[in-house]
């Protein structure tokens, strides 16, 4: 994912469990891709979002390290960051990366900053002092650890649900835990939605990467739900259903759906200024909008999730994504 000779390592241990296979491990377990709504400055500025990656059954021994999920265990979320200490994507627990709690009866029904901020804070004190002390906590511009937890406090979340075998699990985490861990975040080329892309890519046989055609190359939420969508009506067999985790309110507004980068200037009249300055790029973005930039996702039916009943995530069900559902 960070490099070339880590993708080569994904494919190969993967491979190899696909080979020899550990007995016994034919169920099938569960994976989802969230895209998370623009939120802050963001929202108004580029509003494409947040993407990061639930397993059900993997769960974090450490912000960095990977092992099978216990009895119990809700599994984890992983994603890419830019500035916390390095490394290039991080590891939490479901409910503590959706509210800054370990137990869903401790999710508020509505907050304020005081409390995201304490909640935040008791659960860094508790979970993450293992992260170096140079990390700060960040908030609106300077980015730290306040980042892994309460992102339901910030914005609305789409969760796109599919399958994986437990040996795709296992191999996932072998290759993890394994593999550089250091950043090289670059918000054209290297951002969270690649991230994404290099996971789905290692669980599915389907090429989720950047197109030069669309976005000037960028790969952005929305394009990568979009491909899986896509890829789902095609391939039944991965059980795909959406979920919707709604916004906490209180902390922020509501957050921004998702746009493509093109679809943002279009639709924001970015495209105004720039058609005086570059026509010839105008014509262009807009092509680009018009054919690929609105990337319509089936998420007018999607199953809504609260703290108490966010275990429904981990199951097992299906999902018919008909054409005329989108967004």
């Amino acid at each position: 994912m960070a490099s070339k000779a880590f993708r080569q390592l994904l494919r190969a241990l993967l491979l190899v469990s696909v080979l020899y296979p550990p007995a016994g491990s034919r169920c099938h377990a569960q994976a989802a891709l969230l895209m998370e709504s623009a939120d802050g400055i963001s929202a108004f500025l580029q509003p494409t979002g947040h993407e990061a990656v639930y397993f059900a059954r993997i769960c974090a021994e450490s912000p960095t390290r990977l092992r099978r999920c216990g009895p119990g265990e809700l599994g984890v979320v992983i994603a890419r960051y830019e500035k916390i200490a390095g490394y290039d994507w991080l590891a939490i627990p479901l409910l503590p990366y959706l509210y800054s709690v370990d137990d869903p009866s401790e999710v508020p029904e509505r907050v304020d900053a005081a409390t995201v901020h304490r909640l935040r804070r008791i659960y860094h004190d508790e979970h993450l002092l293992n992260l170096p002390d140079s990390v700060p906590e960040g908030g609106r511009v300077q980015r730290g650890w306040s980042q892994l937890i309460g992102a339901a406090y910030e914005r609305r979340i789409y969760g796109f649900r599919f399958a994986t075998t437990e040996e795709q699990d296992n191999a996932f985490i072998e290759a993890m835990n394994a593999g550089p861990n250091r950043t090289r975040f670059s918000l054209l080329f290297n951002n969270c939605a690649n991230f994404a892309a290099g996971v789905l890519n290692f669980y599915l046989p389907h090429d989720f990467s950047r197109r030069a055609s669309s976005d000037a190359g960028m790969l952005t939420p929305r394009r990568i739900a979009w491909e899986l969508v896509r890829y789902a009506r095609s391939n039944p067999d991965i059980q795909l259903q959406a979920f919707e985790i709604p916004q906490i309110p209180g902390y922020r507004g509501p957050s921004k759906t998702n746009q493509s980068v093109s679809a943002s200037l279009v639709e924001r009249g970015y495209i105004v200024p720039i058609a005086f300055i570059a026509p010839y790029a105008a014509a262009v973005i807009v092509a680009d909008f018009l054919l690929w930039g609105r990337d319509p996702l089936p998420l007018a039916h999607a199953q809504l999730l609260a703290p108490e009943n966010m275990s429904v995530l981990a199951n097992s069900a299906r999902l018919t994504l008909d054409s005329d559902q989108g967004l």
